[in-house]
């Protein structure tokens, strides 16, 4: 295990990069140490601990990493939580998993990293999208690592069978701009409501997380692996998701039944109006307030 300060995005304000250049960039072994992989995580400890709080543990979106919670961080240290961002197995700066391409090939190397960073102290796992989904896999099977779930735009619960967007392929085209191009269109079309929020930071740390994603043949999202997951978690399960995500298009209603029958301790759905599916991204301020809320700061 290593510790160093984590890579910013370099158009972030210079407050937040202030405080966030006081995390530490964390390893621990995928598998057996001499197989050489590691899943890298990101810790902060805030100025003034809240006592007896544990860790609130970040999973991040597809094809995303840690800075899928740029903007978020810094309140939760200011709220006295230390805070654990991992970057998921294959994308990120961590390796791929050692079985499978997918959710549930994650859940094994999880769980064992988590225990080398927590010990037996259970969380407060918050899960982004496809984290979403991983955090629900993991906690099927290890429903002792945490305290609380914080479902944040998850697929998976089998409410939308049609697929509401579609996104351009870019890895083909030579010239930057051109990537650049499609980069803001399919952030437009899937992350983020309001394009004219599509600045460049949004751009900056998309692009670098979207050309390190060495798992692009992920199907679980698409399933309902999720709905079929949460009965066997143990721990309250709150869910954050966006009025305008197009996960969920004209189906709210239908999410919040699905996840109140599949989730034994649901504790309910809140939307946040004005943002998309990277809602914790496009409106900070209140998804912070949302996320403080069920989390009890």
């Amino acid at each position: 295990m290593t510790d160093i300060a984590p890579e910013l995005p370099s158009l972030l304000p210079l407050t937040q990069r202030t405080r966030l250049a006081q995390g530490q960039r964390r390893t621990t072994p995928i598998g057996d140490a001499s197989s050489g992989r590691h899943i890298v995580w990101h810790h902060w400890a805030p100025d003034v601990p809240a006592a007896g709080e544990p860790p609130v543990v970040l999973f991040h979106g597809g094809s995303g990493s840690w800075t899928h919670w740029v903007k978020n961080i810094v309140p939760l240290l200011d709220a006295g939580r230390r805070v654990l961002a991992v970057d998921l197995p294959g994308f990120g700066d961590s390796d791929p998993p050692e079985d499978g391409t997918d959710a549930d090939a994650m859940v094994a190397p999880l769980a064992a990293s988590l225990r080398l960073l927590t010990g037996d102290q259970p969380v407060d796992l918050v899960g982004f999208s496809f984290g979403g989904l991983t955090a629900g896999l993991l906690l099927a099977e290890h429903p002792a690592l945490a305290r609380r779930l914080v479902l944040v735009g998850a697929p998976a619960m089998g409410v939308v069978k049609e697929r509401q967007f579609e996104l351009k392929a870019w890895r083909h085209l030579k010239a930057a701009q051109e990537q650049a191009d499609v980069h803001r269109h399919n952030l437009g079309v899937l992350m983020l409501h309001d394009h004219d929020l599509i600045d460049g930071l949004a751009l900056e740390v998309h692009i670098a997380n979207v050309v390190r994603d060495r798992l692009p043949r992920r199907r679980l999202a698409h399933t309902d692996a999720l709905a079929r997951a949460l009965p066997q978690v143990t721990c309250p399960v709150h869910a954050i998701y966006s009025a305008h995500d197009v996960l969920y298009r004209g189906h709210h209603a239908q999410l919040r039944d699905a996840l109140a029958q599949a989730a034994p301790e649901f504790r309910g759905l809140q939307l946040i109006e004005g943002a998309g599916h990277w809602v914790q991204f496009e409106a900070p301020e209140a998804f912070d307030a949302a996320l403080h809320a069920v989390l009890e700061i």
